[in-house]
């Protein structure tokens, strides 16, 4: 009864916060001055020299950065998606802002950019525009919750990506999920089952544990799941959307390494 307790509490907070961010995103839209829930602490500043994909861009003094908490939509096109970009940052002058300056492996500084006087991140702008999907990566409630109610906002008008109804895949539909192996892929479905083998929890929705979809869980990610508030064996019979990278282990997996990965959907 405490799990429930604290499982339905979660999720009462969870989309409470969504809602409100839904609207301090639209309203920060036309409010440029309002403060942004991606607002952290400044990491640098500068000017944009270039863009160089949909989703990272170099400074004037030779800096990459990667835009954090997104990830790039293949189904806009991945010349269209650039263009959203540069028509946001190309030529301006830019803060960078993020809760650490270390650069990824790729020595590209990950960070939450806003142009000018702006105080909606680009991320929150490409989000509203669906040139973009959230990533589900962000560690920060506040900052998650404005990325999906952007996201949310676009899907509800059916721009950009969401003008597809097959952006979001269905659980049930394996082999439509395994043509997008190594590629980012929102998925959506029932929970049929959650079972642990070793240090591995799978969120099964399919019978067929070898071939259907299923997340993958670690154990060490399965505590920080318990420490929000929400005990993995709860999802069973509940309708939830995943996001990841697809890999291909019999059937296809998405593996988990965030709790901001795992949304519920509706009335669960």
């Amino acid at each position: 009864m405490e799990t429930m307790t604290k499982t339905t509490v979660f999720h009462d907070r969870f989309f409470v916060a969504v809602s409100l961010c839904a609207v301090a995103v639209a309203t920060a839209a036309a409010n440029p001055v309002l403060a942004a829930g991606c607002n952290f602490e400044p990491q640098g500043e500068g000017r944009v020299g270039a863009i160089i994909d949909a989703r990272s861009l170099r400074m004037d003094d030779g800096r990459e950065v990667r835009l954090a908490g997104i990830e790039t939509v293949a189904t806009v096109g991945r010349a269209d998606a650039a263009s959203a970009l540069s028509a946001l940052v190309a030529g301006q002058s830019v803060t960078l802002r993020g809760e650490t300056d270390a650069p990824d492996r790729y020595g590209r500084q990950p960070a939450f950019v806003f142009a000018e006087s702006a105080s909606a991140s680009v991320q929150s702008l490409l989000l509203t525009q669906g040139a973009a999907l959230v990533s589900g990566t962000v560690a920060d409630a506040e900052c998650a919750a404005e990325l999906i109610a952007a996201e949310s906002a676009a899907r509800q008008a059916r721009r950009g990506v969401w003008a597809d109804a097959a952006v979001i895949k269905n659980a049930e539909s394996a082999g439509d999920i395994l043509t997008r192996i190594g590629q980012f892929t929102v998925v959506e479905g029932k929970v049929l089952s959650v079972r642990q083998a070793g240090a591995v929890t799978y969120v099964n929705f399919g019978r067929r544990w070898t071939r259907d979809f299923a997340v993958t869980i670690s154990r060490r990610v399965s505590a920080a799941f318990e420490a929000a508030g929400i005990a993995l064996k709860s999802l069973e019979n509940k309708r939830i959307r995943v996001r990841g990278f697809v890999e291909a282990r019999g059937g296809p997996r998405i593996e988990a390494l965030r709790v901001g990965q795992i949304e519920l959907v509706g009335g669960n």
